[in-house]
Order: C-alpha cells, then structure tokens, then sequence
C-alpha cells in the first residue's frame, strides 16, 4: 500500500567540479538539482525547462501539460506543511530509543506527534501506535487481536469480517484461515456496500463464544459508502468482542473520532491525507492488546517494534492537523465537486451507473464510482489517461491485475459490471476544472472503449 520517494542528494558546490557524476553513475548520469554551477535548471524554473516534473524524455509527444488528479483515495499530494516538516526533521540526526541529547530530542518529536495524532482523532496520546502504514496497521489489529483473544480462550476462532473490505483485511483474514485455523465469516453488505448492524448482530448470535473479533470498514475505499461504526461497534461490545475498523479512507474527509466510535482498534495512514508514505497508526483502546506482528526492540510499547521514522511521522501529524482543523469546509468543497463530476458524467453517458451510497451523509465527499456498461475498466483508464486524466478501476492496492471489483460483486454486480468500472476521486488539489475536464471526453472515451469491446 505504500510507495516510497526517490531523496535527493545534498553535494557541496565546490566538488561539483571535482566529482561531476554520482558515485557509479558513469559518465552519462546528470547532476542533481543544485549541485553546482554545471547542474540544470530545477524543473519548471523558467522557460528553458524540457519536461514537467517526473515526465522524463521518453513523455509521449502529445500528453496534456495539466494533470487532472483525480486518484485522491490511492494517494494524496502532500501537504505544503508537511513536506515543510519532514524537510526540516530530515537534517536532524537521533535515533527516538537513544538516550543521549540527539535520541531525546528525537524522542520528543516523536511523543509531540502522537499528541497531535491523538488530538486530531480524539484518542489519548498512549493510544496511538505508529506503523510503516495502513496495510501493516491492519494486520496487527486483524491478526494481533485474533492471537490474543483466542490465546485466553481457545474456542475463539471466528473472525466476522466485511465481505467488501480491503484487501489488507480480508487477506489477513484469509492467512489466518489458511495458516492458524481461523473460521472466516464473511459479513453480507447490501446493494450500496453497507453492513447492518442486524446482519453483525444475527452472525455474532449463531455463536457468540467463538468470535475473536469483528472489523468492518469505516469508509469503503472504492464506492465510499460510510459505514455505521458507532452501531456496528456497540452490537460488538454487547457481546464483549473486540471490534476493528479500517477508517484510512475517512481520516481526511468525514469527522473520526475514536472516542466515540465505541471502536477497539482503528486503523489510519498519513498518504491518504496529505503526509508521507510509509508512516501509519493503529490507535487501541486501553485493554486491547494484540500479540505482536514484528518482534524486535518493542519500541511501540511493545506491540510494534522497529525504529521510529521521525521524519514521517513529524509530516503525518503536522498533515493530520491541518486536516482536522478544515475537515467540515472541505467536505462541503468536495462534494461540490464531485455532484458537478456525478452530473456531467450522467449527462455525457446516460447509462452510467453509480455505485455506492448515494450523495449525502452516507457517502465520502470525495468519492464518484462509476460502472460503464460495454466498458473494460482499464480500457477506460488508459483512455483517460492519455488525456491527461488520472483515475482508478478500483484499490491501487490491487491495481494490474486484470479481475473484477470484489467490493461491486459483494454488491450483487454481475462481473461485466464489475469489471467495467471507475474511481473518481477528489482531494486538497481538486478544483471545478477537474470535473469540467473529465465531463468533456468522457463520453468521447467511453465509446470508443465500448468500439474496442466489439471488435
């Protein structure tokens, strides 16, 4: 789930000269940006610039300037706040665990960003536990809990987990099946991607005894349809189960707090809104306590270990904040932009289907899914795509292989259905342009995806 940046090289000015190629490079290999009097224009300095940032010189000749960035639910652009810390924290050196003057202040930072992490998201500060991300966060909460519970009680071998979640659920799931003898009990959702709380309620009373644990997703990654966590969360307690929820998608979009949420363990990832990759959260309740998935230096209080990536999670708790402190005007931003998305892609294609809850308080703002009937999803998308249109056939988690949305057939969607069907997704960057841009060569785009179906 999570990618990580190419750094750049600091050089002195003055060996630019002395060293004109990275070490190993060979004599082909360019200078970085800055390295000296023979380095190139930084891209986009001025009108001698040869490519937009990344393009390369093998960009095809007739690639749009602008990119409309409208995959916000695989990754976020980050935050000018957050690019400004963890540039700042990279030029300082410790280690969190030292005890020396560099380690504490390390460490201080670290303890400072949980704060702001639990703050954000209405959790205590010892609440917090950072991870490499939400794949990791969810494997814990999802492997870890089911260890534990079924440690004090051996008969506790079911996990009640939603038949439309991420992948990182449901595989974590699935190992357990396959690798410690868990029974899986997939949770039915209804033609939006909802899970009731009397489905959770009926499958908890066939056994209650045997449930280790239930997750079910706070917001769905490709439809976005907003789950009752608070009432899905209380039917768990009733029976004193732990309860997961995976609220990556939501973090940025819609108020998470985890206080209220009745929530055992919920799962949160800076990229998806506006911090770095590679640096995520579980956040447990007092009592819950998963076995550990890494062993090592138990830096974590002891239920995560690895050294602490300072840098990261300085960026993911200045972008939380942010986040926070404009969450409600955003929402309301976003779902302009996307009812103006929904209606000019209805208008151009009359026969496209919405997935998902319908718009309003069921649905993240920042989420359009739509199926095109007589349509390959990645058809589409390299269509758009070379009109300069950044989108997704569903999870980016899964993306390349060739197979129908697991969430749209859990859905009751036949596979062509399934297979014909795109994530449009709005964020911080997102403007009325971006809409307008899709609404005017998608019906273009999807007959021409249709042509190629035929023949």
């Amino acid at each position: 789930m999570e990618h990580t940046e190419g750094a750049g090289q600091r050089r002195n000015a003055g060996a630019a000269e002395e060293h004109p190629h990275p070490v190993g490079a060979g004599p082909t290999a360019p200078h970085p940006v800055g390295a000296g009097p023979t380095a190139p224009h930084p891209v986009g300095a001025g009108p001698t610039a040869p490519h937009p940032v990344g393009a390369g010189p093998t960009t095809p000749p007739n690639t749009p300037d602008r990119l409309v960035y409208l995959d916000h639910a695989a990754t976020a652009p980050m935050l000018p706040e957050a690019i400004a810390a963890m540039t700042e924290e990279l030029a300082c050196l410790g280690n969190p665990s030292s005890l020396h003057n560099a380690g504490r202040r390390a460490r201080r930072v670290v303890e400072e960003s949980r704060e702001q992490i639990a703050e954000a998201f209405a959790a205590r500060p010892s609440e917090v536990i950072f991870t490499s991300g939400g794949t990791e966060a969810d494997n814990l909460a999802v492997k870890g809990l089911f260890w534990a519970r079924r440690g004090e009680e051996p008969q506790r071998d079911r996990v009640l987990v939603s038949s439309a979640e991420h992948h990182a659920v449901l595989d974590s799931a699935n190992w357990l099946a396959s690798h410690e003898g868990a029974e899986v009990c997939w949770l039915g959702v209804d033609g939006t991607g909802l899970v009731s709380p009397d489905t959770l309620r009926a499958e908890i009373e066939t056994d209650p005894d045997s449930v280790a644990l239930v997750s079910v997703m706070w917001a769905n990654n490709e439809v976005g349809t907003i789950s009752p966590v608070a009432e899905l969360a209380a039917v768990a307690a009733e029976y004193q189960i732990p309860f997961h929820t995976d609220a990556v998608q939501a973090a940025a979009q819609v108020p998470v707090h985890f206080a209220d949420s009745g929530a055992d363990a919920l799962t949160i990832t800076g990229h998806k809104l506006g911090g770095p990759l590679g640096v995520g959260a579980l956040l447990l309740t007092r009592g819950a306590e998963p076995v550990p998935v890494l062993h090592g230096g138990g830096q974590e209080s002891d239920i995560r270990s690895g050294t602490l990536d300072v840098p990261a999670i300085r960026a993911f708790a200045t972008a939380a904040q942010v986040v926070a402190k404009s969450r409600e005007a955003e929402a309301i931003r976003l779902a302009a932009l996307r009812d103006d998305l929904i209606a000019r892609v209805r208008a151009a294609v009359p026969d496209a289907i919405l997935n998902g809850a319908p718009p309003g308080p069921g649905r993240l703002p920042g989420n359009a899914h739509f199926s095109f009937p007589g349509c390959e999803g990645d058809a589409l998308l390299m269509l758009l795509d070379a009109r300069g249109i950044a989108c997704s056939t569903g999870s980016a988690c899964t993306a390349g292989v060739a197979r129908p949305s697991h969430v749209l057939l859990a859905m009751g969607a036949d596979e062509a259905r399934a297979r014909g069907s795109l994530r449009f997704s709005f964020g911080a960057t997102s403007t009325r342009a971006d809409s307008e841009a899709v609404g005017d060569v998608i019906g273009e785009a999807v007959e021409r995806a249709r042509r190629a179906g035929r023949s």
